[in-house]
């Protein structure tokens, strides 16, 4: 008995050492789980066969316990431990391995995944595979964001060498200072659109004939498509400018021309009933005029040519192919001098009406725009002043015979006030013939061919204006470009003292955003 207690003792004191070498050793054992289990258990341990398991079961045949046995850091040697679970090949992997969360810290390594420094940054592409997508102008201003907005300014100043300063009959050579700002604002809305255009110029000569003028305009349009096929258009502008001298209002003792200002707008509303196309607009046109400066000093009023217009346009169209809508248009309107009666006791005020007809024609990106032919009348309530009438062409058409290629005409027809006594005023034809040719990508050719044809009413007086005009734009990089630019304009009048030509040309850099 007594070497039976020693033999106790001896195995209670090794077995807490031999247990982790036994499960190192994947050897079968009959010790119970330690306390803190290791982490291999997780991958689980064979189980011990029946007979060793047997043998461990096997009551003590003292019943007692061993001396020096603590029972609550080992396990009575009489328990029974739980099995352990069969160890397994890392490739022998069930549904229910697959199911439970593995170990963050454990996770196997992809040799076909690039290792990456910092694990939370995300994965990418070899620097070879990048493609990025050609840009359509390399050389096109960024913008400025402005919240729905992207805002293109420019800022351009130049030298203009002219033969003709003031583009009058007397007018003599001169070199000046110009400095234009132009601005552009377009929305980038999903269904509307809203647009913003306009420029500033200030000239000042620098030697030659003494010319300082200023000179501007800005329009706002807004195009609104709503439900049911309706479609509404608002477009509202100003304009300044010194009167051009080609003006058909003479005023002579004059040391400058007066300066006009013209606020108009417009607001549409169009509807598409299948092929069939509506459209109502409502026009205001208000000019004013301030005193002309007098060569012998003073001022010399021209209030009595302030006038507003108000007009309503009616046009019914008819889609008989996705290219082509042929149209019909009238129009009426009265005009309102803030004078009833002018300085030489006519009534100007009166009424305007008009009828076209015409076509639109849409072949896509190639050719595009509207032609109309029609007449247009307008009366006095004046009786000593004969009726303005005419025949009336307008058009505007575009045409890109290929890419980087874009040429445009357009043609207007307008009648002319004036306050000569007895005269009701003249018709100008205007057509302009425009080209621009993108040579390279930062290299744009653009050229200008117009003339003017100005009738008379009453009399056989006519004036017609040529015009040309050739430039070159070349972009150094998308915020710098160097313009240069030469025109000709030549007034034949078979009035006397109003033949005049004109030849410039001009020098300027352009800084933009």
């Amino acid at each position: 008995m007594g070497k039976l207690r020693a033999l106790l003792l001896a195995t209670s004191i090794l077995m807490p050492f031999t247990a982790p070498l036994a499960q190192e050793m994947e050897l079968r054992g009959n010790m119970a789980e330690p306390l803190v289990p290791d982490i291999r258990t997780r991958q689980g341990t064979p189980p011990s066969p029946p007979a060793a398991r047997a043998a461990a079961d096997a009551p003590d045949a003292g019943g007692g316990s061993a001396d020096g046995v603590d029972p609550l850091v080992d396990p009575p040697l009489t328990a029974t431990p739980e099995p352990e679970p069969r160890r397994r090949p890392a490739s022998a992997i069930t549904e229910q391995d697959v199911d439970s969360p593995p170990n963050p810290r454990a996770a196997a390594v992809n040799p076909e995944e690039p290792t990456r420094l910092n694990p939370r940054e995300e994965p990418t592409g070899a620097i070879e595979q990048v493609r990025r997508a050609p840009e359509d102008d390399p050389f096109a201003a960024p913008g400025i964001r402005m919240g729905t907005f992207l805002l293109r300014p420019s800022l351009e100043q130049g030298l203009t060498a002219t033969s003709n300063a003031d583009g009058g009959a007397g007018g003599h050579s001169a070199v000046l200072s110009e400095t234009t700002l132009r601005l552009n604002a377009a929305s980038d809305w999903n269904r509307h659109s809203a647009g913003i255009d306009g420029y500033t110029t200030y000239r000042k000569s620098i030697s030659g004939q003494d010319v300082e003028d200023a000179r501007g305009r800005i329009d706002a349009r807004l195009n609104l498509d709503l439900d049911h096929e309706w479609r509404a258009t608002g477009r509202l502008g100003y304009e300044a400018s010194p009167e051009s001298a080609s003006s058909p209002v003479v005023i002579t003792g004059t040391a400058s021309r007066p300066t006009r200002h013209q606020i108009d707008g417009s607001i549409g509303l169009e509807k598409a009933l299948g092929k069939l196309h509506l459209g109502l607009t409502g026009e205001v046109e208000r000019e004013i005029y301030e005193d002309a400066r007098l060569s012998t000093g003073g001022n010399l009023s021209q209030k009595h040519r302030n006038s507003t217009l108000y007009a309503a346009r009616l046009r019914t169209g008819y889609e008989i192919s996705p290219a082509l809508t042929p149209f019909v248009q009238a129009e009426g309107g009265r005009r309102i001098y803030d004078e009833r009666v002018d300085p030489d006791g006519y009534r100007r005020s009166g009424n305007l009406l008009g009828a076209s007809i015409g076509t639109q024609f849409d072949f896509g990106e190639k050719l595009g725009g509207e032609i109309a032919a029609g007449w247009l009348r307008e009366s006095f309530d004046d009786d000593r002043l004969g009726a303005l009438s005419a025949a009336t062409i307008d058009a505007n058409i575009r045409w890109s015979p290929q890419r980087g290629t874009n040429i445009g005409l357009r043609g207007t027809t307008s009648l002319e006030g004036t306050t000569a006594p007895g005269e009701s005023g003249s018709v100008l034809y205007a057509l302009r013939l425009t080209g621009e040719r993108e040579i390279r990508a930062n290299l744009t050719a653009n050229a200008l061919l117009g003339i003017d044809w100005r009738n008379y009413s009453g009399s056989n007086d006519r004036d017609v204006i040529y015009t040309a005009e050739a430039g070159l734009t070349w972009w150094m990089n998308r915020y710098a470009g160097l313009t240069v630019r030469a025109s000709h304009e030549t007034v034949d009048s078979n009035i006397t003292g109003r033949s005049a030509k004109t030849n410039s040309i001009y020098l300027g850099l352009t800084a933009r955003r």
